[in-house]
């Protein structure tokens, strides 16, 4: 295969899944990592990708924001893990607060019937995972809906999140990154995300490793404010140790 029809065939993967990663093209097409990157910087050179840590992503992409059944579908075996990874962290008879978002949407699933918790959201799909649960207390914050994630959001949400304190909050993100911080498209979802942030004792953050690197346009939250991060194997030991050493624990399910 020729340099252009493999950079071809690169893009159309990059635009069909949102993203691409180094090792694993270069499995796919029998070359060295070190050609795939030579591939990635001529298509990032002609505008057509973004290089993010570890691969790259189609050029745009910082504003672009899947459907949540998109989303769903995406390191859903990973999602899993994370979810009863989380499980862990749950406080017996506490307060939690469940962000919106598909892995936090798993994890509500997976809460066992008979918890006796008292539960935050403002993810549609979160609170109809529980709303069968006898033993939860089940608070559901109110605002404008949006389509793409079913989370409330504006004034009537952020009115609500600044006026408790809950002892731990589980948090999604559309990426993450040393430098860039946790990261989404929405201006609106990332007020959100701030609150609840500011609203819990403590943050465990829920996040496949496909989204290490990767930086969106509105910035809600320094890595090092994430006391646990959740993430899947994906990530390396590396990239672990340097989350680390910015102070926030990472559990590798």
């Amino acid at each position: 295969m020729y340099a252009a029809e493999r950079q071809q065939e690169i893009l159309r993967l990059a635009r069909e899944s949102g993203r691409v990663d180094v090792l694993s093209l270069a499995e796919e097409f029998q070359v060295t990592p070190e050609t795939v990157r030579r591939d990635l910087k001529a298509l990032d050179g002609a505008g057509l990708v973004r290089r993010v840590h570890g691969g790259a992503i189609p050029a745009g992409r910082l504003d672009f924001e899947p459907d949540l059944a998109e989303r769903d579908a995406v390191a859903a075996e990973e999602k899993d893990r994370i979810a009863q990874a989380a499980l862990a962290e749950l406080p017996a008879d506490g307060s939690v607060i469940l962000d919106a978002g598909t892995t936090a949407a798993r994890l509500a699933a997976a809460i066992p019937v008979e918890s006796a918790l008292t539960i935050v959201t403002h993810g549609l799909p979160v609170a109809a995972r529980l709303a069968d649960h006898p033993g939860i207390t089940l608070h559901l914050v109110g605002g404008r809906v949006r389509h793409r994630t079913r989370a409330a959001v504006d004034a009537w949400a952020l009115r609500a999140y600044g006026e408790i304190k809950a002892d731990v909050v589980f948090l999604g993100t559309n990426g993450f990154s040393l430098d860039g911080g946790l990261t989404t498209p929405d201006l609106a979802e990332a007020a959100v995300k701030q609150a609840i942030v500011s609203a819990a004792r403590r943050v465990v953050l829920l996040a496949d490793s496909r989204k290490f690197g990767e930086e969106h346009f509105a910035r809600f939250a320094d890595l090092s404010s994430v006391d646990l991060l959740i993430t899947d194997t994906g990530l390396s030991p590396e990239d672990a140790r340097a989350i680390e050493r910015q102070g926030t624990e990472v559990v590798r399910a």
